[in-house]
């Protein structure tokens, strides 16, 4: 396993360098001054543009939610929001700021939610995201193993792709997020552990055209229709850069889609080509159901693994499953 972590600390100074005199004292503000019901109200501005809406959502007065920015501002000592016509703008100060904002009530949910968890017998709660890669095998087989030595633990699963999965564990709605490492974004902010590499297959239904026919070429693909993922996933972008080198090819695509259920029945019913992560569909082909096609996909080949905020954000339910997963890698 291969740990990609956001930073190196210098050797000379394990803890870090000193703060400077300024962010002390910036701090020490914060920690003595900072109330939540200030940055309930910054959200709220952020979300609706306007003072007095976010007053009213919050529950005060204008006038006191002036002065609450105001009062912010002062101990930031910066310009958190911009007065146009068209309301209240978020300074980029504005922007880190209610960043920092959310991710501390998502935080605060999250420690509400697991002491009621703990209060009625649960024992500690997880919410993992996961990608199309990781949720055929090694997740239920994750989730299995945290259970049986956690039989209380609630466990969330949600999934979709790293567009909509990674800002959500940076917010704290998410605890770890399972599946392709993205190559460059999120890298900074966030600690990444490899966890095994794989290729992508072309696949398709027993009946198709292609099935059980050897040395397929691109050109005996170029006629069929396809299922791809969506535009906004790495993989879609590697597609479509192939697809331009190849004179230009412009695919005919019946659907856009990373749910396994939809395109698994798609490609059993009709002459459809598919791109999948090689794990998702191995039981399918082992049982007859789908069929790899014999062409070597020339692209897509990449890293599977967890991405999380650091250890010290996780609870010990999440660090219970982190240790699952690690565990049922080296099995396999």
């Amino acid at each position: 396993m291969e740990f990609i972590l956001p930073f190196q600390r210098d050797q000379a100074h394990p803890r870090g360098p000193p703060m400077a005199p300024h962010h002390s004292r910036i701090v020490e503000r914060a920690l003595t001054r900072l109330k939540l019901r200030q940055l309930q109200l910054l959200i709220a501005v952020g979300q609706h543009g306007n003072i007095q809406n976010a007053a009213t959502e919050v529950g005060i007065s204008q006038p006191a939610a002036t002065k609450m920015i105001q009062d912010l501002e002062l101990d930031f000592e910066v310009k958190l929001f911009r007065r146009t016509n068209r309301g209240a703008l978020p300074t980029v100060f504005g922007e880190t700021l209610i960043r920092h904002g959310k991710l501390i009530f998502s935080q605060v949910s999250n420690a509400a939610q697991e002491l009621d968890d703990l209060n009625v017998g649960n024992s500690g709660r997880v919410v993992i995201g996961t990608l199309l890669a990781a949720s055929s095998q090694l997740l239920p087989t994750a989730i299995e193993s945290v259970l049986r030595t956690r039989p209380k633990v609630m466990i969330k699963v949600v999934e979709g792709t790293n567009d909509a999965l990674m800002p959500a564990l940076l917010a704290g709605e998410i605890d770890i997020v399972l599946g392709r490492l993205p190559n460059l974004r999120h890298r900074s902010k966030l600690v990444q552990e490899r966890l095994f590499g794989e290729k992508v297959l072309a696949v398709t239904g027993p009946k198709h055209p292609l099935a059980g026919k050897t040395g397929v070429t691109f050109e005996d693909l170029k006629r069929f229709t396809w299922i791809l993922p969506p535009l906004e996933t790495t993989l879609r972008r590697q597609v479509d850069q192939y697809f331009v080198k190849r004179e230009q090819y412009a695919p005919a695509i019946a659907v856009e889609s990373v749910s396994f259920l939809a395109n698994r029945a798609l490609l059993r019913t009709r002459d459809f080509i598919g791109l999948m992560p090689e794990h998702v569909p191995s039981l399918d082909i082992e049982n007859g159901l789908l069929t790899r096609i014999d062409w070597d996909v020339p692209f897509g080949a990449g890293s599977v693994g967890v991405s999380h905020r650091g250890e010290a954000s996780l609870s010990p339910a999440s660090i219970a499953f982190l240790e699952a997963l690690r565990a049922a890698v080296s099995e396999n």
